[in-house]
């Protein structure tokens, strides 16, 4: 008989968690789905605006990439909020990292670019932190393919500090809004 494998066991046990969860958010009402949307679309266009405009007054050259961190970080809780921006943290490093050695070694060769990200992403893997390999390999694409103008590692230093600000922002606007709602639900702070 064929015998089942932890690793297959606990994606399958994985899965139905992630099917479960999907199908409660399904069952809420359309009203409730409709304030989660606002609510969410909120804390993400707040901490887009704030780190756009904190990027623009400290004059850093695309300060897009500040909103477009707080946009990609920005999740429905304070908590995965910072676990999602503890991964963009590590992919960036990684991604810049193993992309700043492509571009170095490989030049502007495909090769060096695929290379890079199957191996910014596997690094990710190996790591135990594998939700930031995605993160890490948009990192290695931006540090590759984004035309700049000077050196790599100037680039990859300023866009490190608009990152930076992206996720400050997303940070402090999801942190507010939770305090916002454990107040409006009358819960202490360590309630479930």
């Amino acid at each position: 008989m064929f015998k089942s494998s932890p690793l297959r066991d606990n994606l399958r046990q994985l899965r139905g968690f992630q099917r479960l969860l999907l199908q409660q958010y399904q069952r809420l009402p359309w009203g409730h789905r409709l304030l989660q949307g606002l609510s969410q679309a909120a804390q993400a266009l707040v901490g887009a605006s704030l780190g756009y405009g904190l990027g623009l007054l400290l004059h850093t050259q695309q300060a897009f990439w500040a909103a477009l961190t707080a946009i990609a970080v920005t999740q429905q809780t304070y908590v995965d909020t910072r676990a999602s921006s503890r991964d963009q943290v590590i992919g960036a490093c990684i991604g810049g990292i193993i992309g700043m050695a492509a571009a170095y070694l490989g030049r502007d060769s495909y090769t060096a670019y695929a290379v890079a990200i199957v191996l910014v992403i596997v690094v990710c893997w190996c790591s135990n932190v594998g939700s930031a390999g995605k993160l890490g390999a948009t990192t290695a694409t931006i540090v590759l393919l984004v035309p700049h103008v000077g050196p790599f590692w100037t680039v990859a230093l300023t866009r490190l500090g608009e990152v930076t600000l992206g996720i400050a922002s997303a940070l402090l606007v999801t942190r507010t809004a939770s305090w916002l709602e454990t107040r409006w639900l009358g819960e202490s702070e360590h309630t479930g």
